[in-house]
């Protein structure tokens, strides 16, 4: 609850004072100007950077293990997105060290570790989630993909035989 208090009422009040005090110093327009082109280089920086991180993505899916970093990567690039065009210096800050290759990784890691996923591999479930460690496999065949999988009927008179499925 006091995170999101203080995203959602002392991060809009911190940016308008900020952008204020800024604009008194340098003059509304070249605020406004800055506010602009931050938007668009870092919705720049945004799209090339999750570009990267698809492809290294879709090499490791290739290479039969799952892209964990990678997915935690490009959720970052979303949030870093969405801070770079919200209007503010604060959330242009924060957007930036989401966003460069050098400190992304880094972040994604420490979030990495402190998640834990329930892995279900050959019938048992599994607690710890290493993304460097965990690997898949797939089958195809002629016919199309398989699927593998459980089903319980929970109509009794089905289990029982004496109506048909619809």
């Amino acid at each position: 609850m006091g995170k999101l208090f203080l995203l959602f009422a002392i991060l809009p009040i911190l940016e308008i004072t900020l952008l204020i005090h800024v604009g008194e110093i340098i003059g509304g327009w070249n605020t406004v100007a800055i506010v602009i082109i931050t938007a668009f280089l870092g919705a720049h920086l945004v799209r090339q950077q999750g570009l990267h991180t698809l492809m290294t993505a879709q090499q490791k899916m290739q290479g039969g293990t799952l892209p964990g970093q990678e997915m935690a990567e490009g959720l970052l690039l979303v949030i870093a997105g969405v801070m770079l065009v919200t209007p503010g210096f604060i959330t242009d800050i924060f957007g930036i060290v989401l966003c460069l290759p050098l400190t992304r990784p880094l972040i994604a890691k420490a979030m990495l570790t402190r998640l834990v996923v329930r892995v279900v591999q050959n019938g048992s479930a599994q607690t710890n989630y290493s993304h460097s460690q965990t690997e898949y496999t797939s089958r195809s065949s002629n016919e199309g993909d398989i699927i593998e999988g459980e089903y319980e009927t929970k109509d009794e008179s089905i289990k029982q035989g004496l109506r048909k499925p619809d």
